[in-house]
């Protein structure tokens, strides 16, 4: 009986587990240093896009990958893709990803530079500004290198609610 027990709850905390990961596309224009199916991505109440984005709130943001190589410094990218045209999410686009670098934890900062093969976590929080029309969208998360080399991305449908 305690077998069974066992493999029940292993399972339900498995299913837990997997609810919490948000599912997301790779970036079609870019080539990662750190593939996405090689990343866990988080974002705030969103297990499957499009992800409601209700303005006045903030959305985290929680990336786990490896990097395969060192980095120095990060840059974020981050646009909405709407009807073709990238508008950058204010505050947040052009911005260092260095300061929102955590050691696998998630609790100890890191920082830049990132060590290859030590994991790492991304953890970023973002407004959605009153200000954005209700619209739906795709969005480009992106953390870029020197030179723009992207070291990850991915894209999401959403809605700004």
């Amino acid at each position: 009986m305690k077998p069974v027990m066992i493999a029940l709850l292993t399972a339900s905390c498995l299913c837990l587990y997997a609810v919490d990961a948000t599912v997301v596309d790779p970036c079609p224009s870019s080539k990662s240093l750190v593939p996405i199916e090689e990343n866990e991505i988080e974002i705030s109440n969103c297990a499957k896009g499009p992800c409601k984005l209700k303005r006045k709130t903030k959305v985290s943001i929680n990336q786990k990958f490896t990097p395969t190589e060192n980095i120095k410094t990060m840059t974020t990218t981050v646009f909405a893709q709407v009807l073709g045209l990238p508008l950058p999410f204010i505050g947040v686009d052009g911005t260092s990803a260095c300061d929102y670098i955590f050691a696998e934890d998630g609790e100890t900062k890191l920082g830049c530079p990132l060590k290859a093969g030590v994991p790492v976590v991304y953890k970023r929080e973002f407004p959605v500004l009153e200000i954005y029309p209700k619209m739906s969208l795709t969005v480009h998360w992106e953390l870029q290198g020197r030179g723009s080399k992207s070291i990850t991305c991915f894209e999401v449908p959403a809605k700004i609610v």
